[in-house]
């Protein structure tokens, strides 16, 4: 049987990206969910960036269960057990962290969770995957750029990576990360902008999510 794990990881291969983002508006994270979906995202992850994040990721969960029963919601920005702890009582499918904390890790582990944590070196690279992280966040992509990966993949060989941070809605861009070696992009402010959050342009995101999802499929 595969597990829930694997069945994840495969969801976000498959679609090509992680969409992310955190809003202090229940009713806009609400609505960003509810876009996303309709535009084609099955796997989503909201980020504990505000004092809101938890209370919003439950409702999100409610509106998951009830309207997008195939949709994986994950919780990113997780740096402490005590978070990580939080969001599993919660409910999330999987969780994503800015860094590679062995204690979150073990928390992951020990419940068979998917687990992608954020590195920026060699080093962390090596000490996520001693951790067992199947799946690895490059942050922030924008600084280390595509010859980043290109010039580590070699030495991680079978390692999947996924840059977050710079990844624009550019089919040039995303096959310069794509033929770099990565399995899938991070897009937070490039694709649910400020402005798409203040003013509700829900039709905008809309379109934009459709557009990085085809671009994506031609970039693989």
């Amino acid at each position: 049987m595969i597990s829930n794990k694997h069945k994840i990881l495969d969801a976000i291969l498959e679609q090509g990206m992680l969409p992310l983002f955190y809003q202090d508006s229940e009713e806009g994270s609400v609505e960003i969910l509810r876009t996303l979906y309709k535009a084609g995202v099955r796997v989503f992850e909201y980020t504990n960036r505000g004092k809101s994040a938890l209370p919003n990721f439950k409702k999100l969960k409610e509106i998951r269960d009830a309207e997008m029963p195939d949709l994986y919601l994950g919780i990113g920005t997780i740096k402490t057990p005590a978070d990580a702890n939080a969001f599993i009582e919660a409910g999330t499918d999987f969780i994503v962290a800015p860094i590679v904390n062995p204690a979150v890790a073990e928390i992951a582990n020990k419940i068979g969770m998917l687990w992608i944590p954020g590195c920026m070196t060699p080093t962390e690279i090596s000490v996520a995957q001693e951790h067992k992280a199947m799946l690895i966040k490059i942050f922030p992509a924008n600084i280390l750029g595509p010859e980043f990966i290109s010039s580590i993949k070699d030495l991680f060989a079978g390692q999947l990576f996924m840059p977050t941070g710079g990844v624009e809605i550019n089919l040039e861009n995303l096959k310069t990360w794509f033929k770099s070696g990565v399995c899938a992009v991070g897009m937070g402010s490039k694709l649910i902008s400020k402005d798409v959050m203040s003013k509700g342009l829900y039709d905008e995101l809309f379109d934009n999510t459709k557009l990085a999802i085809d671009l994506i499929k031609q970039s693989k």
